[in-house]
């Protein structure tokens, strides 16, 4: 019984230690060249772009995309839903929020992050009181406190204006786009 007890606890230590190495193995949190951790995705390093895509069909939602492109040398982590808020003047402000936590992956240099967005434009019927209208957004990498002003922009590039409603901009989770979309 003695030996039984042995082993089940070095199995169980044995255990752990591969878990471990395969969760971070998975979450690909390490440098494939040297096998060193990656550190998170900082706002500096990331070059923002925010492009208002529509009125859903039929629909009493609008869409819009936030990517963000690696712009430093080195790989990063994106951890988590990235912040944003839309200001109107000093007081009234809308803030993206997504469900649940998205999984982190690894972004090389010059790879883009996108994350979806979706919110009620104003005079859209049963649209809430608390509105902005606004041609640029606060941006921050998660996990991070430094931010950064960026530009709401059509789908042609130009300068545009978001008009929305709500206490918040519906987020889906975080994806790499491929290259030239």
């Amino acid at each position: 019984m003695r030996t039984t007890t042995r082993l089940s606890g070095g199995l169980a230590v044995l255990m752990t230690i591969l878990m471990a190495g395969l969760a971070l193995t998975a979450c690909g949190t390490t440098s494939e060249a040297d096998d060193t951790p990656l550190g998170n995705c900082r706002t500096g390093s990331l070059k923002w772009t925010l492009v208002l895509l529509g009125k859903e069909k039929g629909g009493s939602r609008a869409d819009a995309r936030l990517t963000a492109v690696n712009k430093s040398p080195d790989s990063c982590v994106f951890d988590g839903y990235p912040g944003i808020e839309i200001h109107n003047g000093k007081a009234d402000s809308i803030d993206g929020a997504g469900p649940g936590h998205p999984a982190s992956f690894p972004l090389s240099a010059k790879a883009t992050v996108t994350v979806d967005l979706h919110y009620t434009p104003y005079g859209t019927k049963g649209a809430d009181d608390w509105c902005v209208r606004q041609s640029e957004a606060v941006v921050w990498a998660p996990h991070d406190s430094d931010r950064t002003v960026v530009p709401v922009l059509d789908r042609h590039r130009r300068t545009a204006v978001i008009d929305a409603c709500g206490e918040t901009l519906s987020m889906a989770p975080p994806h790499r786009t491929p290259a030239g979309n």
